[in-house]
């Protein structure tokens, strides 16, 4: 089994920066699109309610401005990670009643083998993001360069 590193979940393609967005649906929708032009997903709207079935179960806000969304579905052909980094902050469900500008969202196959991989990934990622360092490059990242830069932190 190879082991999970930050290096090889991210990838470039499925990474928005300054992305224009409103509501929680539109930041859903433009990483999901990513995933899929990319092959991780089948059916970008298959995939946007397995994240709405996961929301309901919880905040996925982790409070300063980042949200870590997640959806488990049959149409995942491979476990990812979608990056957005929003224009401004819009209103999301968090631990510390902040939005988010910051959008990390995880894609899980419904294999028992992908569910283990997704929870390295998002210990990996919640290692990183718990660091204030990490969250100021973040929230000041303009391109994708600087969200990757910011990650290897």
């Amino acid at each position: 089994m190879e082991t999970t590193t930050l290096a090889g979940v991210i990838d470039p393609k499925t990474i928005i920066t300054n992305l224009k967005a409103e509501t929680k649906d539109d930041v859903l929708r433009a990483l999901a699109n990513a995933f899929y032009q990319e092959g991780y997903i089948g059916d970008v709207d298959e995939f946007v309610k397995s994240v709405y079935e996961r929301e309901a179960e919880g905040a996925t806000g982790i409070g300063n401005h980042v949200a870590i969304p997640h959806g488990k579905s049959q149409t995942v052909k491979k476990n990812g990670v979608a990056i957005a980094i929003l224009e401004h902050e819009i209103a999301w469900e968090s631990l510390d009643d902040t939005g988010a500008k910051v959008v990390v969202l995880f894609d899980v196959g419904v294999d028992s083998e992908g569910a283990k991989e997704h929870l390295r990934m998002l210990s990996l990622f919640a290692k990183k993001l718990g660091k204030d360092s990490v969250i100021d490059a973040l929230l000041k990242a303009n391109s994708v360069d600087e969200v990757v830069a910011a990650f290897n932190d």
